[in-house]
């Protein structure tokens, strides 16, 4: 199966969980009245999910692998914000171990897929041959 679109990629679903549940943490009243947390936490979740998508459209395993780093220090970036959280009352234990586990299970299918693009390349890195026909020119400079 091809994939052709990112929504199709299990890491940028699992990712969305983490966002939606993110988002659901940080509505807690005293979780929102820390707006730099509760922003840096969600700019973090949503990072995860936005790289994943930037990286698949670029079309080149090289340009991806590079954005699925991202997104995997980004899913990190949740978990030590989290720790924040629990250290100021704004979660409980149990809220904080379900938010870190997703965090840890996005990254850890980020982490297979990249292994994967790195053992079995994509013809996405491949140029495309383009005929006399398709080929465009570069426009001559005129002289006066």
């Amino acid at each position: 199966m091809k994939l052709t679109r990112f929504e199709d990629l299990d890491c940028w679903q699992q990712a969305r969980h983490l966002t939606r549940i993110v988002y659901e943490a940080t509505k807690d009243s005293t979780f929102a009245k820390d707006l730099r947390l509760s922003g840096q936490i969600q700019a973090a979740a949503t990072s995860v999910m936005a790289n994943i998508a930037e990286g698949f459209i670029r079309r080149s395993d090289k340009e991806f692998i590079q954005f699925l780093f991202i997104a995997m220090s980004s899913a990190a970036e949740v978990q030590s914000h989290l720790y924040v959280a629990l250290d100021q009352g704004y979660i409980e234990d149990d809220h904080f171990q379900e938010i870190y586990d997703q965090a840890d299970k996005t990254a850890m299918i980020i982490s297979g897929l990249i292994k994967y693009l790195r053992t079995h390349p994509t013809n996405l890195t491949k140029p495309t041959k383009q005929t006399k026909s398709t080929k465009q020119t570069r426009p001559t400079k005129s002289t006066r």
